[in-house]
């Protein structure tokens, strides 16, 4: 059992801490599942994340990001796929849930019923961390707007039911040009060119709009606003990248502490020697500062601040970075088995990776900190 101590920091009203035990209680129910076939493990746990409700904290009027942290990163320590899951229903439509019309979030009824999968696509072939970047077109036409480009990486490509794209309007140059739309799967025009293999799979995609022809009615808040929405979504969401490498940090510590106490060298468990002590150390003191940086970057947005970039910014960075650190020191403290397929530490290692990547490179939060400070 993870720690659960962090739960009577005052970052936590009660309702907080009876999620977290109600969450708890589901997941050693419905967690891990099979990941044999991924598209097919990822709609399911759609479908059961809906059912049991937990979808009901991922979009609608208010975004408590509390509650999304503590549910990632509960999730997360049990599942990764099941995090997965989770965080794309809710950044999916997150540009829906902040500025979407009454009609627009009709979706929100089916995403958190686990009835629709959403994806978001920002990210191109020659624009990733730089949004400024983007390529893809939306040509205004009599009576709605004309889509073209590629976006690649999108998280639940090729299984998404409705996308939120960003494309260039050209209202101004760079990010001042960028709109938001609402994009079903089933329009013509809309291909997946490549489904994408990963370390730790995923569905991803990369997809190609070919005249993609859409309703006035697919904008999302104003023409020239895409920028400010995608990065709104971000604040919100940048933090749970944080809590889910917190998820996975706890796991490998309790994985490491489950090795160290049954493991013997020289006739004594290798708990006993002062250097792996140090180890366990230096893991519980990355986990807890991790932990401090989430939750304080929730509790900040949830208390009404405008913008948390810099607290994002930095929960997601040190969150991502330290869980590595953490995930690592678990395989090395399983020697062999650490590295064998199969094994959970390795799975972790593997998992943790992307974190550092998606959502804003870790170079990328750097770059955010110290402009904030400067």
């Amino acid at each position: 059992m993870a720690d659960q101590s962090f739960l009577s920091w005052p970052f936590f009203e009660p309702r907080h801490r009876d999620l977290a035990a109600s969450l708890e209680v589901w997941c050693s129910t419905h967690l891990p599942v099979d990941h044999a076939d991924v598209d097919a493990a990822c709609r399911a746990l759609v479908a059961t994340l809906g059912d049991g409700g937990w979808l009901q904290h991922s979009g609608g009027d208010r975004l408590d990001v509390r509650t999304l942290c503590l549910i990632r990163e509960t999730l997360a320590r049990h599942d990764g796929l099941a995090d997965f899951a989770f965080a794309m229903q809710g950044l999916g439509m997150g540009a829906v849930s902040l500025f979407g019309t009454p009609e627009q979030r009709n979706w929100l009824d089916r995403t958190r019923a686990g009835r629709a999968i959403a994806g978001f696509a920002l990210t191109e072939p020659t624009s990733g961390s730089d949004v400024a970047a983007t390529a893809t077109t939306a040509r205004a036409v009599q009576g709605g707007w004309v889509l073209d480009g590629e976006k690649t990486y999108i998280s639940n490509g090729g299984i998404a039911d409705v996308y939120v794209i960003i494309a260039r309007t050209g209202q101004a140059p760079g990010a001042k040009g960028l709109s938001a739309f609402l994009l079903p799967s089933g329009v013509a025009g809309l291909d997946v060119v490549e489904r994408i293999e990963v370390m730790a799979p995923h569905p991803l995609a990369h997809l190609r709009l070919t005249g993609v022809e859409l309703p006035e009615a697919a904008l999302i808040g104003k023409a020239g606003d895409g920028f400010k929405i995608a990065m709104s979504v971000l604040d919100v969401f940048r933090s749970t990248v944080g809590a889910a490498a917190l998820g996975f940090a706890r796991r490998a510590l309790d994985e490491a502490l489950a090795r160290v106490k049954t493991r013997r060298v020289q006739g004594a468990p290798l708990a006993e020697l002062q250097m792996v002590q140090g180890h366990l150390a230096d893991m519980a003191l990355d986990i807890d500062a991790s932990a401090l940086l989430v939750y304080r970057a929730a509790w900040t947005k949830d208390q009404g601040a405008p913008r948390v970039s810099r607290e994002a910014a930095m929960a997601k960075l040190y969150g991502t970075e330290a869980a590595s650190r953490v995930i690592d020191m678990a395989v090395q403290l399983h020697g062999g088995d650490g590295v064998r397929t199969g094994q959970t530490v390795e799975h972790l290692y593997r998992e943790i990776r992307a974190l550092r990547i998606y959502e804003g490179a870790s170079d990328v939060q750097r770059l955010i900190i110290a402009r904030s400070i400067l």
